[in-house]
């Protein structure tokens, strides 16, 4: 009879016990980290529009950042406790090596996933998919990379275009002169002052480069795509349960009905401070996506 009563007991205890080894904090990793410290901190970029970027008022904002904070959201629900947000500016240059090192622990911005990158990194589902392009002015009459032979073109430091560019100028046998921007305003300004005949960049960020200069009509963006690429927010590797915690968020907010809305509020409305508008529906390559999320690196995936 008393082993009866007993074997009773643990079943009226065991749901409890469950729920107790449910809610205990992670012992390693990033949540581990998080839990232990009280903040998440996110990497993000100065001027990244419409990615991650500083507005007149000093705040870091953008699609990459909104969706960031969806992902903190979700951290906040897994641990059960608040979490403050830490912000920490990256560059192209050191975004990599800061994630690595635990100084942030998301990068929120135009962060290209490749097979290279994958090696010392982990990635979220793709967030955007774009196509490297030029951007010239109209009076250069460059409409190719081929027009680009024996003249000036800029590209941004720590950027999987600018390595793209070094190797296609010697395959081609161009003969380019390539100059490097330390951003991608700064890339920009080479090609606004006349320092280069073209930037090489990312579509869209050259559509917000054109939308927020001072003459818009002045430039073209080259029809050419010398390559294709998925956009997604960088982590650590190694870390499933973080990286389950990051999918699970965007996986919800993509499948969200107010995704549209969040898309909405950077490619197709005015976004500040200059209240410039790309105008930049939702791509088929980009509908895919969110039907079904990938974190692939493959190209061939977003065709």
């Amino acid at each position: 009879m008393a082993s009866i009563r007993l074997f009773v007991l643990l079943l009226l205890a065991l749901p409890g016990l469950l729920h107790a080894q449910q809610a205990e904090p992670p012992r390693n990793g990033t949540l581990a980290k998080i839990a232990r410290d009280g903040y998440i901190t996110l990497g993000v970029r100065e001027g990244s529009v419409p990615f991650s970027y500083l507005d007149d008022k000093g705040r870091f904002i953008g699609y990459s950042v909104d969706l960031c904070m969806k992902i903190v959201d979700e951290v906040k629900k897994r641990l059960n406790k608040p979490v403050e947000v830490k912000i920490t500016p990256v560059s192209a240059s050191n975004r990599i090596p800061l994630m690595a090192n635990g100084t942030i622990d998301l990068e929120c911005g135009s962060t290209t996933n490749n097979a290279e990158r994958a090696r010392q990194v982990a990635f979220s589902p793709t967030i955007f998919v774009i196509a490297n392009r030029l951007l010239t002015r109209k009076t250069a009459n460059i409409r190719t990379l081929a027009d680009m032979k024996g003249k000036t073109l800029v590209a941004t430091a720590g950027t999987t275009t600018l390595k793209q560019m070094t190797a296609l100028n010697r395959e081609r046998n161009l003969g380019m002169r390539i100059v490097v921007g330390k951003d991608h305003p700064e890339s920009f300004l080479m090609l606004e002052t006349n320092r280069a005949n073209a930037e090489a960049n990312d579509d869209i960020l050259l559509a917000a480069q054109v939308a927020g200069s001072k003459q818009p009509a002045d430039y073209a963006i080259g029809t050419e795509a010398l390559s294709l690429e998925p956009y997604a927010i960088m982590l650590r590797r190694g870390d499933a349960p973080f990286k389950e915690a990051v999918d699970a968020a965007l996986r919800a907010a993509f499948a969200s009905p107010d995704f549209p809305r969040l898309y909405a509020k950077w490619f197709t409305s005015p976004v500040p401070p200059k209240g410039i508008n790309l105008n930049v529906p939702i791509s088929p390559q980009l509908q895919k996506v969110l039907a079904n999320p990938t974190d692939s690196s493959d190209p061939a995936a977003y065709r």
